[in-house]
């Protein structure tokens, strides 16, 4: 061991190891989604590598950690998740948001969607039937489709965090090109309106005599990880109603943004909220 392990090592001899073990379950809870390497997590939480690694060790072996073979990046694991996902008091998404789809269909007399982001597309997660026969481009419930197509994924992908956005765009821009929606200029447009506005709508589309709005469900980061999605038919969502329509399904969403269990596993894994 050199002089400056060594001092290092003397340093850290007054920080308890749960409270070391903590800082390294902190960090990783900030870090993008790919993870972080042992040198990040060291420089940031102000540990040594070694004792670093030995934390990242032990906390694999109680299985709140992985790391990925391929990248060696460390991440929180499935397993930590549910075990706080058990914590929790709140319920799924699924759960917190149908009395909103529940009162925005009774109050509003069309269908409501829920929609959460899975990777790179949009999932719907729970749905309630108004009085007028529709078409989405979800379908049912568990049907997905690509982020940036309709309403409720096209608000979803407007608000992620400016480097996850970049990324979904890159890589569905082809998926997009298959439905004819988008040029690379008009998505970017599309998703700079919707941020502006807070929300997404579209009276004419790809679905004749359909027609949408959506806005996000914001996180405590303020990022998106759902959206509420109203369909009608055209003739029920022109500029003289559209305005109410907004702001009802904000304040739903305003509603519910605080109460999500940042460590409910359907934020990871949506499709799971309903065995599919």
């Amino acid at each position: 061991m050199d002089s400056t392990e060594r001092n290092n090592t003397q340093q850290e001899t007054g920080v308890s190891s749960v409270s070391r073990l903590f800082a390294v379950l902190r960090q990783l809870g900030q870090a993008p989604l790919g993870g972080e390497r042992v040198t990040q997590l060291a420089e940031h939480i102000g540990l040594s590598q070694p004792t670093t690694h030995r934390l990242l060790r032990s906390l694999v072996d109680e299985g709140m950690v992985e790391q990925d073979a391929r990248s060696k990046r460390y991440r929180l694991s499935l397993e930590f998740f549910a075990l706080a996902a058990r914590a929790g008091s709140q319920g799924s998404l699924r759960e917190l948001v149908r009395p909103s789809l529940l009162r925005l269909s009774a109050s509003l007399g069309d269908s409501l969607f829920l929609l959460a982001r899975s990777g790179f597309d949009a999932i719907c997660l729970d749905r309630s039937e108004g009085p007028y026969p529709i078409r989405t481009f979800t379908g049912d419930i568990g049907g997905r489709v690509a982020l940036g197509v309709g309403q409720g994924s096209l608000a979803i992908l407007a608000f992620l965090p400016q480097a996850e956005r970049e990324t979904v765009m890159r890589y569905n821009l082809p998926r997009l090109r298959d439905f004819h929606l988008y040029d690379e200029v008009f998505l970017r447009s599309e998703v700079e309106q919707v941020r502006a506005l807070g929300y997404a709508a579209r009276n004419t589309g790809v679905l004749p005599g359909m027609a949408g709005l959506a806005v996000p469900i914001l996180n405590r980061e303020g990022y998106a990880v759902a959206a509420l999605s109203v369909g009608t038919i055209t003739d029920r969502l022109g500029p003289d109603r559209l305005p109410t329509v907004v702001e009802l399904l904000k304040r739903e969403a305003a509603e519910i943004g605080p109460k999500i269990n940042p460590f409910d596993p359907t934020l990871r894994r949506p499709s799971q909220s309903f065995g599919a």
